[in-house]
């Protein structure tokens, strides 16, 4: 018998069958370099709120196809839609899902009527659709393979952009792929359809579909809501996925780092001495480490250009998307060179983006996996000023920290307001999370215990007092504490607990003045120091209260 090539997948038999699209027009797999010409020739929808929707939705630079491919979302979604995301609660997963603010329940029969008019839309207009398959997770051992269909180009563009593709070795593909319905051009009626406005982003676990319904076009929404799903599969299977950066030493010593927005976790994971994994979404398996993405989708608004070298060149890259930026002022965006763009307008949003392969940053590791981690960073950046610059965490303590998910934002920018504002999200990434925290809380110390990994809170924040009073961590000392963590030079080294946190805090560090170790030392007025330090410790203590996490089998540690 003569072997036969490898064929296209037959994904149009498989996508009437799973959805039943019949008479559409499909684009399968295109080039970015296709994918970058069908986006400005045909992604049309709305860019301003009172503005035609049918407006271009995607511009080059005058780098032409040499350059990035500059896209704007609708104007009602700069950001995830997070009150419009659901899961179908079909009964045999309603036990399982963490409902919240992020995830919400949605009805089964609603969801389902609400599929079908999709799908007839696309039917009756003849929508062209681009498909493109790619995997989630880059060890093929157990990728998630992932098809994206959807109307806009750029879309297709950008999670060819963020996903690892052609991975050898993945099995039974067809059995487990996870398939995104993207129609922007649907708009939801609320008392038909059960959404809560024009548009709902939904995941169906029972059939492994994500329905994208409506004006939910910004370019994380591909991103985070099969990110969504990998959190709700992986943790079943022994799989602990994270929201986090992970990067691997000169000896081979790998970290993960987790932290909110503002706490250093991108440009502490950046060290030129060591090699990344991911700087967003990491899976730790029975293998070790791997990244789910190929690619990054980093915060433009005020880019340092200087601080973010391989972003700032990245930015007039082939293949890579610029998200919202405003061309030039008194240009065209067709006549801007990246790099003449306004990083720091605000004008569309502050949430501004920038969509680039992994490949773009020097330093990598091969194939985005290292081994397990011998470290664990909790960053937070503390802004009242109370935490110690570095606590060394045993197991419960590292796992009731992992669920309160602390940080401290400045309450705002107004003149006079210095107080700041408490910040929780379970597992440093709560709205993307489908378990309950201690699914991944659990798993993260059992892992913990067979590696034998430790454990440390690092604080970037505020010393010396809060915010207005007291000044930011030195960045020098930040770094040489972490390093010293890394390295090991803290395990065993004296330490003092402290009597408010209950936190062991070492005595001293390499390259750091012993007087800054322990917060109070640093504040003028003692007694302002226990006060603020037990206010937040009572903050801690209601987050946890409320959340209920002693019933769900964590300690409280504080």
């Amino acid at each position: 018998m003569t072997p036969t090539t490898p064929t296209t997948p037959d994904f149009k038999a498989e996508l009437a069958q799973l959805l039943g699209l019949s008479s559409v027009t499909y684009k399968y797999g295109l080039s970015k370099e296709q994918l970058f010409d069908e986006a400005i020739a045909h992604d049309r929808g709305r860019v301003k709120k009172d503005g035609p929707s049918d407006a271009q939705k995607a511009y080059p630079t005058k780098l032409g196809k040499k350059g990035p491919l500059v896209y704007y979302t609708d104007p009602d979604c700069t950001g995830r839609r997070v009150k419009d995301t659901f899961a179908v609660k079909w009964p045999e997963v309603a036990d399982e899902i963490w409902w919240k603010d992020d995830v919400q329940p949605y009805d089964p029969a609603k969801y389902q009527g609400l599929l079908k008019r999709v799908v007839e839309h696309l039917n009756a207009k003849q929508a062209t659709l681009y498909v493109k398959d790619v995997f989630v997770g880059a060890d093929a051992s157990f990728a998630l393979p992932y098809r994206f269909v959807g109307e806009y180009a750029a879309h297709a563009m950008f999670a060819h952009n963020m996903f690892p593709k052609d991975l050898v070795g993945v099995t039974d593909v067809a059995a487990r792929r996870w398939t995104m319905l993207n129609a922007p051009s649907f708009v939801c009626e609320p008392a038909r359809d059960g959404s809560r406005a024009e548009a709902a982003i939904i995941i169906d676990v029972k059939n492994r579909i994500c329905l994208v319904a409506g004006r939910a076009d910004y370019c994380g929404v591909v991103k985070k809501t099969i990110f969504t799903v990998g959190n709700y599969l992986l943790p079943k299977q022994g799989r602990l996925s994270m929201h986090c950066s992970a990067n691997v030493g000169m000896k081979g010593d790998a970290a993960i780092l987790f932290g909110l927005s503002g706490t250093g976790k991108t440009t502490l994971s950046a060290d030129p001495n060591r090699r990344l994994i991911g700087d967003d979404e990491t899976i730790w398996s029975d293998n070790g480490l791997c990244n789910l993405e190929d690619g990054c989708y980093a915060k433009l608004i005020d880019l340092s250009k200087e601080a973010e070298p391989v972003i700032a060149a990245a930015l007039s890259k082939p293949g890579t998307i610029i998200e919202n930026v405003p061309p030039a002022k008194g240009k065209r965006m067709e006549e801007c060179d990246p790099q003449e763009l306004d990083l720091t307008d605000k004008s569309i949003t502050e949430n501004t983006r920038f969509s680039y392969p992994l490949s773009a940053n020097p330093n990598v590791m091969p194939n985005a996996q290292g081994p397990h981690p011998e470290t664990i960073v909790m960053l937070t950046a503390d802004a009242f000023g109370v935490l110690p610059p570095i606590a060394i965490l045993d197991a419960d303590q590292a796992m009731y920290h992992f669920v309160s998910g602390f940080t401290a934002k400045l309450a705002g920018t107004e003149v006079g307001i210095t107080e700041p504002k408490a910040a929780f999200s379970a597992c440093f990434g709560a709205p993307f999370m489908a378990h309950k925290p201690p699914v991944y809380a659990k798993l993260l110390a059992a892992k913990m215990q067979k590696h034998k990994a430790r454990c440390i809170l690092l604080n970037t924040g505020w010393s010396g007092g809060p915010y207005g009073v007291g000044k930011r961590m030195s960045i020098g000392h930040t770094r040489a504490l972490l390093n010293a963590a890394l390295e090991g030079k803290l395990d065993g080294v004296e330490c003092e607990a402290h009597p408010i946190f209950n936190m062991k805090i070492p005595k001293s560090c390499p390259g750091v003045p012993s007087e800054v170790l322990n917060p109070k030392n640093t504040w003028k007025d003692k007694a302002a120091y226990d006060a603020a330090a037990a206010k937040l410790r009572d903050m801690f203590r209601k987050n946890f209260e409320d959340k209920k996490f002693a019933a769900l089998g964590i300690k409280p540690a504080m």
